[in-house]
């Protein structure tokens, strides 16, 4: 039987303020606001960093959806943050591919997850209550360090209008470096499978 959770916990609600932020920050890099979007994704990162502080150090504040929304906020945005950054052509084509296929694939796995582990009968109602816990989500080590890297890329390529240095070969090594923590972060999760899901007992 899954377990019957609070989802109104303050991580979770950041982590919904991150993806209502989201589409605020595409429209800002497609009218080349970059000023603007730099101090929106500031703001963006500051809910990333804080939603992860307090769900580490408040065992009331941590729960199951949190930790599939977490990382779900992270792939919405950055998902956005790259089809907008390659419509300005900030970021190319074949990475911002990668990106967004890995992250459907990903997505893909976090839905099939939940139809898994939801106890029969399985409904639409039961599948989409948010207060009912079936399964915790346990990134890998390198997808962790995938994501710091893909936002890393975000932060200089959103910069590099402003400061001028949109043509830097650092940028390029950057792209080359976001591409290979892509792939890898894809076979980590291939090859590790079950173990990043936490099957949650009932009580």
């Amino acid at each position: 039987m899954p377990q019957y959770e609070n989802p109104w916990t303050i991580p979770n609600m950041l982590s919904m303020t991150r993806i209502g932020l989201a589409p605020v920050l595409g429209y800002l890099i497609i009218e080349e606001d970059f000023n603007i979007a730099l101090g929106v994704f500031a703001l963006a990162g500051l809910t990333d960093l804080l939603d992860g502080f307090i769900a580490r150090n408040w065992a009331s504040q941590k729960s199951a959806l949190g930790s599939a929304l977490d990382p779900l906020a992270d792939k919405i945005l950055i998902s956005i943050l790259y089809i907008s950054l390659t419509y300005a052509d900030l970021i190319p084509v074949p990475l911002t591919y990668m990106i967004i296929s890995r992250d459907v694939m990903l997505i893909a796995a976090v839905f099939y997850v939940r139809y898994r582990t939801l106890p029969t009968p399985r409904t639409l109602s039961k599948y989409f209550n948010p207060c009912y816990a079936t399964a915790r989500l346990k990134p890998t080590f390198i997808s962790k360090v995938n994501t710091a890297v893909q936002l890393i890329l975000v932060a200089a390529s959103l910069a590099a209008p402003v400061f001028n240095y949109a043509d830097s070969i650092y940028l390029q090594i950057l792209w080359c470096f976001t591409a290979f923590t892509t792939a890898a972060s894809a076979y980590s999760y291939y090859h590790y499978g079950r173990k990043t899901v936490q099957v949650i007992k009932g009580r």
